[in-house]
């Protein structure tokens, strides 16, 4: 049975968005956790052209954003920041549609972000637990992309820089409704936060293993994905995607949505 957890929390706008792709085994249980667990929030899945029965199977109190063929989770969290900027959130907190995030970790990242006035926090596999499974392309994948952060950063430390599981201020909010890399964006947006003068921070949780569905990254793809990551990184020591005149505050056009 979930736990209610939202008087643990101020009285702020807060949502959980959830990128969906092909996760129709999970969808529909996850959701309803967040729901029972986290009455203060509301929940908005971004269904990102799935194949399957994702968006049929979310359940009514949560709602659906789809997007009309498959974009990549950029493009679907960009996507869900958009919804909550132009519907006024002041926290949001990115869920995984396959069931790895509880949602009592999911008070304790908000917590951690208010308590210390952070911009975003990510929840990490490796801060406190240092025997998470993974393979080894994973490993390898994880320690480069760790090492160019730190270097790229003048020696920011992070623990899992991969980590989909992180919540963000309605700064952080904004800044990721006008851009947001494409692909596998969650290192690059440390490094990029980092160097705008965002506050960022980990916090260790813990998962679960995944509800259905299977991850979307082989050996191959795996391999591909930190050499792409990696080249991304180095051009973001010289790009600037969010110009001071767009933060905070500015104008978000209004995102589709569709109810079911």
């Amino acid at each position: 049975m979930s736990i209610r957890t939202d008087h643990q929390l101020p009285d702020l706008k807060y949502l959980a968005i959830v990128p969906a792709f092909n996760e129709g085994e999970s969808i529909a249980q996850v959701c309803n956790h967040l729901l029972r667990a986290l009455p203060q929030f509301d929940v908005v899945v971004i269904d990102d052209g799935s194949s399957d029965e994702t968006a049929r199977l979310v359940p009514p109190q949560a709602r659906v954003v789809s997007l009309p063929f498959n974009s990549g989770i950029g493009a679907a969290m960009q996507t869900g920041y958009r919804f909550a900027a132009v519907n006024g959130y002041d926290v949001a907190v990115q869920v995984d549609g396959d069931g790895q995030h509880r949602p009592a970790e999911v008070v304790r990242l908000v917590q951690h972000l208010l308590a210390n006035n952070l911009d975003l926090v990510v929840g990490s596999r490796f801060l406190e637990r240092k025997s998470y499974r993974q393979t080894i392309v994973r490993q390898f994948g994880a320690w480069v992309l760790k090492k160019m952060l730190w270097i790229l950063s003048g020696g920011l430390e992070t623990t899992d820089c991969t980590s989909g599981f992180r919540a963000a201020s309605r700064r952080t909010i904004e800044a990721f409704a006008h851009w947001y890399p494409e692909d596998y964006p969650e290192p690059e947006v440390i490094l990029l936060l980092h160097r705008a003068g965002f506050r960022t921070g980990e916090l260790g949780v813990k998962m679960r293993r995944r509800k259905g569905g299977s991850s979307s990254i082989g050996l191959i793809s795996g391999l591909f994905y930190v050499f792409k990551v990696g080249v991304c990184l180095l051009l973001d020591t010289i790009r600037k995607p969010w110009p001071p005149c767009r933060l905070p505050g500015a104008t978000v056009a209004p995102t589709h949505e569709t109810h079911w």
